[in-house]
């Protein structure tokens, strides 16, 4: 790791853990205090009033981060005839049935995203086991599922990510790079809260959304004001 400048040892000495940031203040604090080699990851943190051991405070779904992820998206797809040809046309990394299936079976899994056509399930519900602990099984809940292979893997491709609550009631999820610029991060944080904000399930009780806290992967955790939050 790079040693961090003289003004960064010295804004780090400043930080309060207390302190509730504006986003673009925490965002400009991260980018500051950044001192890595490697493009950092922004990191967005929501404490929830649900309790997600309850199907009607369970909260999952898709966003689109409109500056996109900053990273490369590995999908691989299940599908056969046209709908192959289509996904394979469309980007997807991998494209197969039995083979694929096969291939999972054997622990090459190295992909952010899988997707199915209808008539695969039966196939693919053979992986639940595999893909099931590692958040990609196919699900016509979230679009990863469905005769429209080419559009769920432009979404894939182009920034879309999903999101779900943990057992403690809290959603993590990367937004974005810190070369980004603070517009970028911005945005994408602006739609991941208003995604989170919409997907509100009708059991939650008291106040939704507790804290939210932007980090970047080295960088300390910032308390983000909630009453500068759109929505919130």
């Amino acid at each position: 790791m790079a040693k961090q400048t003289k003004k960064q040892k010295a804004l780090a000495a400043k930080l309060d853990a207390e302190k509730l940031y504006g986003v673009s203040e925490a965002l400009q604090t991260l980018k500051e205090l950044s001192s890595v080699k490697f493009d950092e990851t922004v990191e967005i943190a929501m404490n929830l009033g649900v309790d997600p051991r309850h199907a009607d405070q369970m909260v999952r779904g898709m966003v689109s981060l409109p500056s996109g992820t900053g990273k490369d998206v590995k999908v691989a797809v299940f599908a056969k005839g046209d709908n192959a040809d289509k996904a394979l046309a469309a980007g997807a990394d991998k494209v197969g049935a039995e083979d694929l299936m096969e291939d999972m079976q054997a622990g090459n899994l190295d992909y952010d995203r899988v997707i199915a056509t209808p008539d695969m399930m039966g196939i693919v519900g053979r992986l639940g086991k595999v893909l099931g602990p590692k958040g990609l099984m196919p699900n016509p809940k979230l679009g990863t599922v469905t005769p429209n292979v080419e559009q769920a893997i432009k979404d894939a491709k182009g920034g879309q990510i999903e999101f779900r609550v943990e057992k403690a009631g809290i959603i993590h999820s990367g937004i974005g790079k810190l070369s980004f610029t603070e517009d970028q991060l911005k945005a994408n944080f602006d739609a991941f809260v208003d995604a989170i904000v919409k997907a509100k399930p009708s059991g939650s009780k008291g106040k939704y959304v507790r804290k939210v806290s932007l980090s970047s992967s080295m960088g300390p955790g910032l308390k983000i004001d909630t009453t500068e939050v759109a929505g919130v």
